[in-house]
């Protein structure tokens, strides 16, 4: 892994940021269950930095956990470091992101755990898989906005868009910007296996006209069940099945605030499309109209079914 600056532009405006491989979000690391696990960070940015490995068992391996100045000292501008360690009784999808300073708004990614070879899901065997991670996204620079929160004493500023592996789709104050978008063949089940990598929202996630049937939550096997929107907090991963039975078209995908509190966020919905193999590109997009931020009664749907 690189820790390298690279020139980014989100609604509508420029700005650098700290990347792994020059990428937002970063590169999916893929291993199975009983792999030991070897990477390299190197770091060629000003700031220092650390690689935690979210939800990663650290079995007498703590010290490549990654919270910097707890498990590690922090690698320091021009130095590297290699992170070491087995992946044991786990699989399923977990997060990797930068665990120092406000760093892990863009320093983030998707790890993948594959079962043991020969061993079979639980499940019908999808077609295809796919990495959908959900963010948020300053037009300022992250390290002022928690530099001034510290200062005043007062919350971060609200980010001012949440994204869609690393898109807020068209938005208001940026509507030329175009949006993830999810290829699909009909006929067909997919597995989406969904990151929350915001730094402070709950996230409401559906898609229009189809069924999410949940299988894993956070790298932990569940029995399937279906439900239309789930609710996914920050450092969550939920793994879903999907069946394009829709014959064709065009369907917003679309991630939301959930805040039951009367605490300022994010208003901003974060959208992306599924797209049927053979719709054309001029086709109009079925909609779907998300849960009102305060909506407890569809984020505690979720848990009454997974728990």
């Amino acid at each position: 892994m690189q820790v390298v600056m690279k020139n980014t532009t989100r609604l509508c405006s420029e700005k650098p940021i700290v990347t792994v491989n020059g990428r937002f979000p970063g590169p999916t690391l893929v291993a199975r269950e009983d792999d030991t696990v070897l990477v390299k960070v190197v770091n060629h940015v000003k700031y220092n930095v650390s690689i935690h490995w979210h939800g990663i068992r650290q079995l007498r391996t703590g010290w490549a956990d990654g919270p910097a100045y707890i498990t590690q000292c922090p690698i320091q501008p021009r130095q590297s470091f290699v992170y070491n360690f087995t992946i044991t009784g786990q699989r399923g999808t977990l997060l990797w992101h930068a665990h120092i300073l406000w760093l892990r708004a863009t320093v983030h990614g998707a790890i993948v755990i594959l079962p043991k070879r020969g061993v079979p899901y639980p499940f019908p065997t999808p077609h295809k898989e796919e990495i959908i991670i959900l963010g948020e996204w300053w037009k300022s620079d992250v390290e002022a906005v928690i530099d001034e929160a510290t200062k005043s004493g007062r919350a971060p500023n609200v980010s001012d868009a949440h994204t869609i592996n690393g898109d807020p789709g068209p938005v208001s104050a940026c509507s030329s910007q175009g949006g993830y978008n999810l290829p699909v063949q009909p006929g067909k089940t997919y597995m989406l296996r969904i990151i929350n990598a915001a730094l402070n929202e709950e996230l409401f996630f559906q898609i229009a006209g189809h069924q999410l049937t949940v299988v894993e939550v956070d790298a932990a096997y569940v029995k399937p069940f279906k439900i239309d929107t789930i609710v996914i907090a920050p450092g969550q991963t939920t793994n879903v099945l999907v069946t394009t039975n829709r014959g064709s078209g065009k369907y917003l995908v679309a991630a939301s605030p959930f805040m039951d509190a009367p605490i300022a966020v994010d208003n901003v919905t974060a959208t992306a499309t599924l797209h049927y193999a053979g719709t054309l590109a001029s086709t109009t997009t079925t909609i779907t109209i998300p849960p009102a931020q305060n909506a407890t009664p569809v984020a505690t749907k979720l848990w009454r079914f997974s728990t």
